[in-house]
């Protein structure tokens, strides 16, 4: 319980971070909400992308994901949308360096900017939440008579006191007739 909740938090944490991160700047100033997602598999250009179009729209399907991991109390939604966001990034930080014949930061402003380390950090606390999270809780066997034996490989037998009792024409587990004499 208290590791899904605590995980639970990381992965929103981390998913709001990841769609934050496209309204600051990302290189040289330019804001993460200005590159296309196009650019990410053609190349960099200078051609600025609608809201819809940017890269906040991968981020944005990773905090839908995450929030139907939290939701269902499953691991593996969470840890896709740090893998989304993270791979987004990166595949992003590759194209850029592509462009600028490397990346860096600069002390003046210019470089990678505090939306790359959101996104980064995002993504991380993604992945985080859900190593964290312990999942749904498995349905377990409930045994109502006592235990169950395993005689070395054989059936599961419930230990008797001796022979059964019950009569022919009543179901297996009815309880034996009353003595009316």
């Amino acid at each position: 319980m208290i590791r899904n909740v605590v995980g639970s938090v990381l992965a929103l944490a981390g998913a709001t971070a990841a769609v934050w991160s496209p309204f600051r700047a990302w290189y040289d100033g330019r804001h993460g909400r200005t590159y296309r997602i196009d650019d990410l598999f053609t190349g960099i250009t200078d051609a600025r992308a609608e809201v819809i179009g940017s890269i906040l729209l991968p981020f944005a399907f990773a905090a839908l994901l995450t929030l139907v991991g939290v939701v269902i109390r499953s691991r593996w939604p969470v840890a896709l949308a740090g893998l989304v966001v993270l791979g987004f990034t990166v595949l992003w930080m590759v194209r850029v360096g592509q462009v600028e014949d490397g990346i860096g930061v600069g002390s003046d402003g210019r470089g990678l900017g505090t939306g790359v380390a959101l996104a980064l950090g995002g993504g991380v606390l993604l992945l985080l939440g859900a190593l964290v999270m312990s999942g749904r809780p498995k349905p377990h066997a409930t045994r109502v008579d006592g235990p169950a034996t395993r005689p070395s490989g054989g059936p599961r037998t419930r230990p008797t006191d001796g022979p059964a009792t019950r009569p022919s024409d009543g179901p297996p587990d009815s309880p034996p007739p009353e003595d009316r004499t």
